[in-house]
């Protein structure tokens, strides 16, 4: 584990095991030089313990790159919650209680990670985590951060696009969204208005039948976006 924190150059890794929840939570803090680590909060399947932990850390590292490459006075960090096998439904009980115990961990770092939405969690769980700490943005009564994504790669694809292929317009540009979640839904919306043309490919079969109503997407097995001919490929999964 000393040898994933040296390679990384990250500065604190938090582990978390609570036999009442079942919680095993993991927080990376890369770097908090310019100010404390600010970073998403992952719930999903991981093979093993050690696959959680160079996640986190590779994620707490590109967040003290963001950092500084945005000029704010904040550092890297990022956690993952590995998740219980079966599915959790959303307003369950358990699921309130598992990120509310989260949020303990969290604010017991003393404001040093700040928490906030990622791959897996929405503002639903932000609040719950926000019952126990004030170290959490993405919350109900904040914006959501998946608009501001999905803008700035949106406004990297016309970028390219105009670069690449000598026209400032989407119109008739085939793009292939590899994910429709959070980001690449809202990503999606963008690409239809700019008449974009859009191939969609997601693990979840109720995400694709919205995609393929509402922008007229075509669908593709997860496996086979690579291979479709496109213009732009967008990887907004974790896949």
């Amino acid at each position: 584990m000393f040898d994933l924190l040296e390679r990384n150059r990250v500065e604190e890794l938090h582990m978390r095991c609570d036999a009442a929840t079942g919680l095993r939570a993991i927080i990376a803090i890369h770097n908090t030089r310019f100010g404390p680590a600010l970073g998403g909060c992952r719930f999903q399947h991981y093979p093993s313990t050690e696959a959680a932990c160079q996640d986190a850390v590779r994620l707490a590292k590109g967040m003290s790159y963001k950092a500084v490459l945005a000029g704010v006075e904040q550092g890297g960090g990022k956690s993952v919650i590995i998740k219980p096998p079966g599915e959790i439904d959303r307003e369950s009980s358990f699921r309130e209680s598992l990120f509310r115990t989260f949020g303990r961990f969290v604010d017991s770092l003393g404001g040093r990670y700040i928490t906030a939405i990622d791959a897996g969690t929405s503002a639903v769980e932000m609040d719950f985590i926000h019952a126990e700490t004030t170290h959490v943005t993405s919350t109900s009564e904040e914006d959501n951060p998946s608009v501001y994504t999905a803008k700035g790669v949106f406004e990297g694809i016309r970028a390219a696009v105009k670069h690449k292929l000598n026209t400032p317009s989407l119109q008739g540009i085939t793009v292939a969204v590899q994910g429709i979640g959070n980001v690449g839904y809202i990503l999606c919306q963008s690409l239809h208005k700019a008449g974009a043309k859009l191939v969609v490919s997601d693990i979840d079969p109720a995400k694709l039948d919205r995609a393929k109503q509402e922008f007229g997407a075509t669908v593709v097995d997860p496996d086979a976006i690579y291979a479709r001919p496109c213009e732009v490929f967008a990887p907004c999964g974790l896949r």
